[in-house]
């Protein structure tokens, strides 16, 4: 065998240490997991025979504690790019085999260099996270890497999409890249985020609590709204991955990737009609109303089952990508709460950040009172959604369905805080609050009076009413642009889109503004 044959059989030598990572035996455990491996997840994630490897002969360099005996070339994570539906994405899968997946120095540096491809390219970036956390070995070298990838999520924040998708443990310091970033994933059952574990718990607060109960995707889906989907299997997340990519712009330059539909523009939508129910305290669904306008009914929600009481996500009107917001009617009445406020906010201006148009429905009766509200923070976390929609400067169509009361109609993507087009169903109504509270307050003396103040209130409610339960005083004033009816709404919404998307609009050069967090 020639020299150079030599170095060519040692080259494969070691790239097929690499790719095996922590050996046939941890594998054979990570699959018993029902886990996929670094590997295989990237193969599923990506577009076939796409990916190509950065990085895979990285060597950590640690001599502490015989690490210098345990050395395995990639250290424990997988880099590099490929593509999704022919789009260059660049993605890293930290390998649970090597070390545990723990992020040590170079392994974090590794993951920086993908970071800084993705933005010098203008591409998304995915991070696959299975981690043990902080490599004990290698100290303050290990947290070092952790802060160089924080800065640089932060660096790309609005610049281009970042995902991290949990596929294992997330723990300590490893959960504040997932929270930086646009986007979590966490795969139900097998994936847990927490900052402090249950046994340090246990000893700190003499609480009991499980894993699961703790940091599980359950609980950051429905409780602390951390993640954003939540995924039956490894394959299941990828998928999601993949489906939100299709959505996306790659970068903030670059507008949403458009697709045709089948779909006619001007296809009516009678279910609409009879939706709205004839007594105005009754619910009804608001999906039906998204699913009913959205190209082929297709809507991707976001954070589904965290502050129901609004709906978030994605779909597509005549082939364009758009963000939807909806206040949901079945849940709290559709009142604006802190949760609620703060999940839309941060939706709104992901959707400014990437040039995706906002579709807002409105049926919003308020915000949620209560002392627990107040005490919360209401006013600071309400003040969020009305400040996101007001820096938003992306194509913004309103739809009010129903009510629009108080405060709460300002925030909901009002004329006054710069919708661009807002139109209105015969349904809406909109007024400072409620029939029956705003008579009791406008005619309190006149019904105590009254030789029957029961049947005078209920004179007065009508009138009201009769005022004010209607979008025709708005639309008079020109704070709706148009009143149109339910069936259309489909059809007007694809035009008024069609007009905005060449929309552009100037504000005040700034550093940033003071947005209330």
């Amino acid at each position: 065998m020639s020299g150079v044959e030599d170095r060519i059989e040692d080259l494969r030598q070691r790239k097929a240490q690499a790719e095996a990572g922590g050996g046939q035996n941890r594998i054979a455990v990570q699959h018993k997991k029902g886990k996929l491996t670094a590997r295989e997840r990237i193969e599923h994630l990506l577009d076939e025979d796409s990916f190509m490897e950065v990085d895979s002969l990285v060597e950590h360099r640690c001599r502490d504690f015989e690490m210098d005996r345990n050395v395995i070339p990639g250290d424990g994570v997988v880099c590099g790019h490929g593509t999704i539906g022919g789009r260059t994405v660049y993605c890293f899968a930290q390998d649970f085999t090597v070390y545990g997946g723990s992020l040590g120095e170079m392994h974090g540096l590794k993951i920086c260099k993908i970071l800084d491809m993705a933005l010098k390219t203008g591409a998304p970036v995915i991070g696959l996270n299975d981690s043990g956390g902080a490599r004990i070995q290698e100290g303050v070298a290990s947290l070092g890497s952790y802060a160089e990838i924080f800065f640089r999520n932060v660096r790309a924040s609005g610049v281009i999409p970042q995902i991290s998708v949990i596929m294992g443990p997330c723990a300590g310091g490893a959960v504040y890249s997932p929270a930086i970033t646009d986007f979590v994933v966490m795969v139900d059952k097998t994936a847990h985020m927490f900052i402090t574990g249950p046994e340090v718990i246990k000893t700190v607060t003499n609480e009991d609590v499980s894993f699961e109960e703790l940091g599980g995707a359950g609980t950051h889906a429905s409780r602390s709204g951390v993640t954003h989907f939540t995924a039956e299997s490894d394959e299941d997340a990828l998928t999601i991955t993949r489906d939100l990519i299709a959505l996306l712009p790659s970068n903030n330059l670059e507008k949403p990737p458009t697709k045709s539909t089948s779909d006619p523009l001007d296809r009516i939508c009678d279910e609409l009609t009879e939706l709205i129910p004839d007594n105005p305290s009754h619910p009804y669904d608001i999906l039906d109303v998204i699913e009913s306008v959205l190209d082929d009914g297709a809507f991707l929600e976001v954070q589904a089952e965290f502050a129901q009481n609004i709906i978030v996500g994605y779909g597509r009107l005549g082939g364009h990508t758009v963000g939807v917001v909806g206040n949901q009617p079945k849940i709290l009445a559709g009142c604006l709460d802190i949760d609620a406020s703060v999940k839309a906010a941060r939706f709104v201006r992901f959707c400014d950040a990437f040039n995706i148009p906002i579709i807002t429905l409105v049926d919003v009766p308020g915000f949620l009172p209560g002392a627990n509200q107040e005490w919360g923070g209401i006013i600071r976390h309400g003040a969020k959604l009305l400040y996101a929609y007001a820096e938003a400067t992306v194509p913004k169509i309103t739809v009010i369905t129903r009510k629009a009361y108080g405060g709460a109609y300002d925030v909901m993507s009002s004329k006054h805080i710069r919708g661009d087009y807002n139109i209105a169903w015969p349904t809406a109504q909109l007024a400072v609050m409620g029939a029956d509270g705003a008579v009791q307050i406008i005619h309190r003396r006149r019904i105590n009076s009254a030789g029957n103040p029961e049947q005078e209130r209920e004179r007065l409610v009508d009138d009201y009413n009769d005022t004010f339960a209607n979008p025709y005083q708005a639309a008079a004033l020109g704070y709706i642009d148009d009143v149109i009816q339910p069936n259309q709404t489909r059809t007007v919404l694809i035009r008024a889109l069609g007009a905005l998307l060449e929309k552009e609009e100037i504000r005040p050069a700034r550093k940033h503004g003071n947005i209330p967090l």
